[in-house]
């Protein structure tokens, strides 16, 4: 029987892996946008993709975290997702392109799901919350996975061998990490999908997960483009892998910062961060002052994802993994709307402005969690 230490070492395992291999899709985003000659809305159009195919596997990931114990729907997902990253590096048209991006991003989804679920039931286990810490490491991932991506494009490394290659060592490490991953750990209360509006303290947590992903979304999708175009740096990937950096180091220490100070400070200083590093690269975008916006940036937006699916897992009427699924599709929605929307609003005006809508998703955090904590202590009272 595996410890629970082992098991949260297979899970980091995943969590890391995760973050490496959407970084490395990411940070080739401009590559892809001057292959296939793209303008900004066009590449708008292309990324969104990603969301709607995310959305489109909201049934399916529900239905196998209610179904399966996590760890298989996890491992499954897991090698469509290494097929399809191989797949957007070698493709020669749109047509193939769109397909490798839509299983990419419904793979994700599933598999975002099983791991998140797992590390609700696994934090059960440790008298410390320990959920940042696996967020900690997703950003790591991402972190290296744009380090190296970086080091290949300075040295000419063309994308169709730079995928490929980033898919079959992830998957490697993943299949050997399976062994180890928490067992029987389905949920047998709490699975039923509803349609419709939830009750009012997910519905919160969904508005907040919502506005973070447009946030951590375009940054994802756009400081690459940002750096390139407004920034006129030649390393593109230096914004996004200083953004990368500080999320990871802010992760890492979340769950402590937490401990300390409660969740809702933690938001209202999470909020106030963002909005801060969005204004310092948006009034002044030249290489230092963009540099340190994108890090205050990812410090900010570091622990408001694993603090709100940490709130989710403790849901009086849905089980983790629903809750998580559900929550979940609100993180869909901003996926869908911010990237797309940054690349109309930089098409209609310039990059630089679009990038106020960070600013605005960041500031409405600070009333929605607000709302979220009011309407807990009137449940408690009741």
């Amino acid at each position: 029987m595996k410890t629970e230490n082992q098991q949260r070492i297979a899970l980091s395992t995943y969590f890391f892996l995760s973050g490496f291999c959407f970084s490395t899709w990411a940070s080739r985003i401009p590559n892809i946008k001057m292959a296939f000659d793209l303008n900004e809305a066009e590449l708008g159009n292309l990324l969104m993709v990603m969301p709607v195919s995310s959305l489109i596997g909201l049934p399916v990931s529900g239905w196998l975290v209610s179904r399966f114990e996590s760890r298989y729907p996890l491992i499954v997902s897991f090698v469509l997702l290494a097929a399809s990253l191989s797949i957007i590096g070698i493709a020669d048209s749109l047509i193939l392109l769109i397909i490798g991006i839509f299983c990419f991003a419904f793979s994700m989804r599933i598999f975002n799901i099983a791991m998140n679920t797992q590390s609700l039931t696994l934090q059960k286990a440790f008298k410390r919350k320990i959920i940042g810490s696996f967020h900690g490491l997703w950003s790591t991932g991402g972190l290296l996975g744009v380090a190296f991506s970086t080091l290949l494009i300075k040295i000419d490394i063309p994308i169709y061998q730079h995928l490929p290659a980033v898919a079959i060592f992830t998957l490697i490490l993943a299949l050997i990490a399976f062994s180890s991953l928490l067992k029987k750990d389905r949920s047998t209360q709490g699975n039923k999908l509803r349609f419709g509006k939830p009750d009012k303290p997910t519905m919160y947590l969904g508005f907040i997960v919502f506005l973070a992903a447009i946030t951590e979304g375009g940054m994802f999708d756009w400081s690459g483009v940002y750096f390139k175009e407004v920034v006129n740096e030649d390393i593109f990937t230096l914004g996004y892998l200083i953004f990368m950096v500080f999320m990871a180091l802010s992760r890492f220490f979340s769950d402590r910062i937490v401990e300390r100070i409660g969740m809702e400070k933690n938001y209202i200083i999470s909020a106030s961060l963002v909005c801060l590093g969005v204004l310092l690269m948006v009034v002044f975008p030249y290489f230092w002052p963009a540099l340190i916006g994108f890090c205050l940036v990812g410090i900010g937006v570091a622990a408001v994802i694993p603090m709100t699916f940490l709130l989710a897992g403790s849901s009086e009427k849905y089980s983790p993994g629903m809750a998580i699924s559900i929550i979940t599709t609100y993180a869909i929605v901003g996926m869908l709307l911010g990237p797309p929307l940054v690349g109309y609003l930089a098409h209609l005006f310039n990059l630089k402005v679009s990038f106020i809508l960070f600013f605005i998703s960041a500031l409405m955090l600070i009333p929605i969690s607000q709302l979220f904590f009011k309407q807990k202590k009137e449940n408690v009272q009741e």
